[in-house]
């Protein structure tokens, strides 16, 4: 009799976990489609299970519920979107939301972005629309919540790849790459302001312009070195980046027009830095700005390859420019010749072909 129980017990178990099994490891009954549930904030695994349960994407519940106390799941589930194929089966969805494996997306954020350029890379997966970003960005509560002495978030974006989540809340996505900026000004760098007598938003504003001007690095102390140099002395910063900043996209050919116009942010115009930064600087802006050279620059020019040419004088200054501006036209002559020469070549071929093609 004892011998039959066990029997009946092993039975019951074996048949059991042959029916886990199959419950577990064949594939949901989707096909190939794809589905993207949401598990919202604050869900218990129960109600993440019961959200699974009505998409069809689990078929036993209690055993699912089951595998989740096994597994710890049912104590802490992530909030987010996970996206679930039909070629997977319930065993994969359940290590899918024990890994919290939720949708995100990658956000590159790059030294020298602009808030339009930002604008519009979380506009590109619908994370804010950019009148949306615009308003946030600019709003004052917002900005008083992260403690921005500025006109808008400009500059307090640090550059960085981001993972957002799909559905995150924009306030929460801005907020995570301020709060990132936050973690790499350090004590070091804030005690380093205090002694030059500089906020945070002047030390960002003079970081962004920096950031701008830059191209190769051993460069920024010294362009860093010019701007003090010229705030020391009270003259003009006159940098060519600020004369377009909310006007042209960067890149864009900065004209004469351009540097007289009258605008917030022009330095050729107002005195001292701009009311707040001008776009993203990096690190090493940001220390470039707080760390100068020690030289006595107050001028600079473009090379045209990269680098630029620092002078003290106005003299040196202005045949440095006549340099640049010779070597620009140079250049300019050469790309027009080489133009010339491809276009030669082009139709020397075109003939040859249709000679060809006679004979």
């Amino acid at each position: 009799m004892k011998k039959n129980i066990i029997i009946t017990i092993f039975c019951f178990v074996l048949l059991y976990i042959i029916y886990a099994a199959v419950e577990f490891l064949v594939p949901l009954p989707e096909g190939t489609k794809t589905k993207e549930v949401l598990i919202p904030k604050g869900a218990t695994f129960r109600q993440a299970v019961d959200i699974l349960a009505k998409e069809n994407l689990i078929r036993d519940q209690n055993l699912f519920i089951f595998a989740g106390r096994l597994t710890g799941l049912h104590r802490k589930i992530r909030a987010g979107y996970y996206s679930i194929t039909g070629a997977m089966n319930p065993l994969s969805v359940l290590m899918l939301l024990k890994n919290g494996q939720i949708v995100e997306y990658d956000i590159t954020i790059v030294e020298g972005d602009s808030l339009l350029e930002i604008g519009e890379k979380l506009a590109e997966t619908n994370i804010v629309d950019r009148e949306g970003f615009e308003d946030l960005s600019k709003d004052k509560s917002f900005l008083r919540a992260y403690n921005i002495d500025a006109p808008s978030i400009e500059g307090y974006i640090f550059p960085d790849t981001y993972k957002l989540p799909k559905g995150i809340e924009p306030e929460n996505a801005l907020g995570m790459m301020i709060n990132s900026l936050r973690e790499k000004y350090s004590d070091k760098l804030k005690e380093r302001a205090a002694q030059l007598g500089f906020s945070e938003r002047e030390v960002l504003t003079l970081a962004s312009i920096i950031e701008k001007e830059a191209i190769i690095n051993s460069e920024r102390p010294l362009i860093s070195a010019v701007y003090h140099n010229r705030l020391k002395k009270r003259m003009l910063l006159q940098a060519d980046p600020t004369a377009v900043y909310g006007i042209k996209r960067s890149g864009k050919r900065i004209t004469i027009k351009d540097l007289k116009r009258k605008t917030p942010y022009n330095t050729y115009v107002i005195k001292g830095l701009p009311p707040g930064p001008i776009a993203s600087p990096g690190i090493k802006s940001i220390t470039a700005a707080l760390y100068p050279a020690d030289v006595p620059y107050i001028y600079f020019v473009s090379n045209n390859d990269g680098t630029h040419q620092f002078s003290v004088t106005e003299e040196e200054h202005f045949k440095a420019v006549a340099a640049y501006r010779e070597k620009r036209q140079k250049d300019k002559q050469m790309e027009q010749e080489i133009g010339k020469q491809k276009e030669t070549e082009n139709n020397n071929k075109k003939n040859g072909a249709k000679n060809n093609g006679r004979s």
